[in-house]
């Protein structure tokens, strides 16, 4: 009996696998969570700056759609049938809407389970046309009516401890929440997805935000000699995941980079460096300079709302050190030592390495 239920699961390409659901659903929340709410935010924001109201309306109307877009892309990873994927709408804004500012979890929990629902009572005949809208879609929300308060408490409280804990021992916490960020962004998940799910802002977001950038800005700079230019942008502005094959085969060369992400998180909680933009931004390092957009965008709310007098030559200078110099200077010293004793060369860091 157990045997014939797993084939029946197969048969509808229900796959029970750490990695298609920590991995590649998450990865794919993360892109519809920037397709919407960052994308969104961006729009905003240029929006407002040069006074175009048009672009502030259709900002409004990405932000509105995160929930669903959300949902939507981790369908398209499981690789859901049409009439699934486009029941998901429905589910993701329920979802969101119930799970408060930890809606982005709440969002890949229920998401997760309607689509796998969805996909078992999905047949090929005439009445599915109805059948599987139906099962997903009251599945779905009712499942989020169930969970999605309770996720969004959860998710909220545990982003919420973690930023007290960085307020009250910022040197400690920072390079906590830098290295372990930083880690899930060169990892193949999503630091992004990760960050939004637990509404990391503020201190503990910037510490993120400093990591994500140690890793992309000090794998690039450490591996300058084996990659050249190409290389450089592909890992600056890119993605370190690019390494992945490298670390694989020799993890020591993850060390260096992850001492650095260490020292500029608390570095960036020693300066008050603050990450007060959408916290998807928090996980985004410098890829093509999201992060960076992420803390201008929140030093403008921060203008609008008087908590902050104004953006200060300073506030460039350490925006400017935690995300290039910085990170950029230890990978040189770190990682200079650690071929300096032989522990791996440059050609340890060769991406092109990795094909052979």
């Amino acid at each position: 009996m157990q045997d014939k239920f797993k084939e029946f699961l197969l048969k509808k390409d229900v796959v029970i696998s750490g990695r298609r659901y920590a991995i590649d659903a998450l990865s794919a929340m993360a892109q519809g969570l920037f397709a919407s709410l960052l994308i969104g935010t961006i729009l905003s924001t240029i929006g407002k700056q040069a006074g175009v109201e048009i672009l502030t309306q259709i900002a409004n109307f990405a932000i509105a759609s995160k929930g669903a877009a959300m949902a939507v892309a981790i369908g398209y990873a499981l690789n859901a049938p049409a009439l699934v994927m486009f029941s998901l709408c429905a589910v993701g804004y329920a979802s969101d809407t119930l799970g408060g500012a930890g809606g982005p979890l709440a969002v890949y929990v229920v998401a997760l389970a309607a689509c796998e629902v969805g996909k078992i009572v999905s047949i090929k005949n005439s009445i599915n046309i109805i059948l599987t809208p139906v099962v997903t879609v009251v599945f779905g929300c009712v499942l989020a009516m169930w969970i999605a308060p309770f996720i969004g408490a959860v998710a909220m409280s545990v982003g919420k401890a973690v930023m007290v804990s960085t307020e009250l021992y910022p040197v400690l916490m920072g390079a906590i929440v830098a290295a372990v960020i930083g880690m899930a962004l060169t990892l193949p998940i999503s630091s992004a997805a990760i960050c939004a799910g637990f509404g990391l802002t503020g201190l503990a977001g910037g510490a993120a935000l400093a990591g994500c950038c140690a890793q992309m800005v000090g794998f690039a700079v450490m591996s300058y000699k084996a990659n050249g230019f190409g290389g450089f942008i592909a890992q600056s502005i890119g993605t370190s995941m690019l390494q992945m094959g490298n670390i694989a085969k020799k993890p020591i060369i993850w060390i260096p980079i992850i001492i650095v992400s260490a020292i500029n998180g608390a570095i960036a909680a020693i300066l008050g460096f603050q990450m007060n933009g959408a916290a998807i931004a928090s996980g985004m390092g410098t890829c093509a300079f999201v992060g960076q957009m992420g803390v201008y965008t929140g030093w403008l709310a921060d203008v609008a709302n008087g908590t902050k007098v104004g953006i200060s030559g300073f506030d460039w200078a350490v925006l400017l050190g935690i995300s290039f110099i910085i990170p950029a200077f230890l990978a040189v010293a770190f990682g200079g030592i650690f071929k300096r004793y032989g522990l791996f060369n440059d050609e340890d860091l060769s991406l092109s390495r990795q094909k052979s």
